[in-house]
């Protein structure tokens, strides 16, 4: 990791000066207004590719749910990557992206939510996805009273990472010994354990906790192989990987070659998949918004801007994030007189804060901000709080989508 904070910030200001320069920018503020979210899918693709050259032994499976939009879908779908849903309508929206066609369902999609109605598989099933994660009894039963030949389950341990952004074995996953409990219930009633996943936790900035979280669960495998005479085949590492919002962060390959001395040989054993989200999607994204209040109060200037924690700036509330926000007149340069300030949503709520002690210039109603690395957890976790509708997405770069997706948006 060689950037710093100033370098980093540096950085996402000439990213937003070179993105709101364009006349697909402009032409999309001059249609939508503000707020709007600026997408490149370009930039999802880039990451794609970043990814599969840093570890080509591995397949991606994109997590939808960071980013549903179809042009995200459609860009990830044309560049060969694979999807990891956890709803039927998820499924829906690759089905109408072309995905499952064929039957390639089986290959390219994975269900990884460990809870689901029966209901839920049977829709899953029919769509042809055959990979499913459990982390309970509850679930084995599910899948044995459907009775579908062909089912590879994986049971999903638990590897605490206090230090992620997100720690997402606290709700999810189970110990070495309880997955030993699962498989061997799993092989009595007929069910067919072909591996095992896991998640380090979302936003890790720890490269050799992804490595210890592989090798511990190598490790798992090898002794119940030994133990109970079967074959693993599938091996499922997750997502988590880390994105430099306010923060440098370890990047794409300082993390796989702190995993790849790891992973690489366990490729010759069993197929290896990752479920990454935020770090192919949050750069591909930039918000733009305008000031729709200015007031003084006892604590200093505030700043009313027409977007906030209940719309884009969900991940601020849900997840913790802090992304940086620029005054446009600040992108080809610093802006003089400065004042810090607070900047607030535009919801009756008071909770409704996006940031604190933000060094800008002195602002007035009408003027635009910018927000970099909008693409993940943004639009997919708005609400319309408030009666506050949607904040649009416009595309930047052009992307083949299918006649039915096209004519449901226009």
């Amino acid at each position: 990791m060689n950037e710093t904070v100033t370098t980093l910030i540096e950085r996402r200001r000439r990213e937003c000066a070179t993105a709101m320069k364009t006349d697909a920018a402009r032409a999309a503020i001059a249609l939508h207004g503000t707020p709007v979210l600026l997408l490149d899918p370009s930039i999802v693709v880039r990451q794609y590719t970043r990814l599969r050259d840093a570890l080509p032994f591995v397949r991606f499976h994109y997590a939808v749910k960071a980013c549903a939009h179809p042009a995200v879908i459609a860009a990830l779908a044309e560049a060969g990557c694979d999807f990891d849903v956890a709803s039927g309508e998820e499924i829906a929206l690759l089905d109408d992206h072309g995905v499952l066609d064929g039957g390639s369902a089986r290959a390219r999609v994975i269900h990884t939510h460990p809870i689901k109605k029966d209901a839920e598989i049977s829709e899953a099933l029919a769509a042809g996805i055959r990979t499913f994660v459990i982390d309970n009894e509850a679930e084995l039963e599910k899948f044995r009273r459907v009775g579908v030949p062909g089912v590879d389950l994986l049971v999903r341990l638990a590897y605490r990472s206090p230090h992620a952004g997100s720690d997402l074995s606290s709700k999810f996953g189970v110990s070495a010994e309880r997955a030993e409990e699962l498989v061997a219930r799993a092989d009595a009633v007929g069910l067919d354990v072909a591996g095992f996943s896991f998640h380090v936790g979302s936003q890790l900035d720890d490269p050799a906790r992804f490595a210890a979280a592989i090798r511990e669960t190598d490790a798992l495998m090898q002794r119940l192989e030994v133990a109970r005479g079967r074959r693993f085949t599938l091996l499922d590492i997750g997502g988590g990987f880390p994105v430099a919002y306010n923060r440098p962060v370890a990047d794409l390959e300082e993390i796989a070659r702190a995993i790849r001395p790891v992973l690489a040989p366990l490729a010759e054993r069993y197929r290896i998949l990752a479920e990454p989200g935020r770090v192919l999607v949050a750069e591909s994204a930039l918000l733009v918004t305008s000031v729709d209040g200015v007031a003084d109060r006892p604590d200093g200037r505030w700043y009313y801007l027409d977007d906030g924690l209940y719309g884009s700036y969900s991940n601020v509330l849900t997840e913790g994030v802090h992304p940086l926000v620029f005054a446009e007149r600040d992108l080809h340069g610093s802006a003089s007189p400065r004042r810090t300030a607070t900047l607030a949503g535009p919801t009756c709520d008071s909770a409704d804060v996006i940031a604190r002690e933000c060094d800008l210039p002195a602002l007035a109603v009408g003027d635009l901000l910018v927000s970099p690395v909008m693409g993940a957890y943004t639009s997919v976790t708005a609400t319309r709080f408030n009666g506050r509708p949607f904040t649009p997405v416009a595309v930047l770069t052009p992307v083949r989508l299918p006649a039915g997706v096209m004519s449901r948006l226009a």
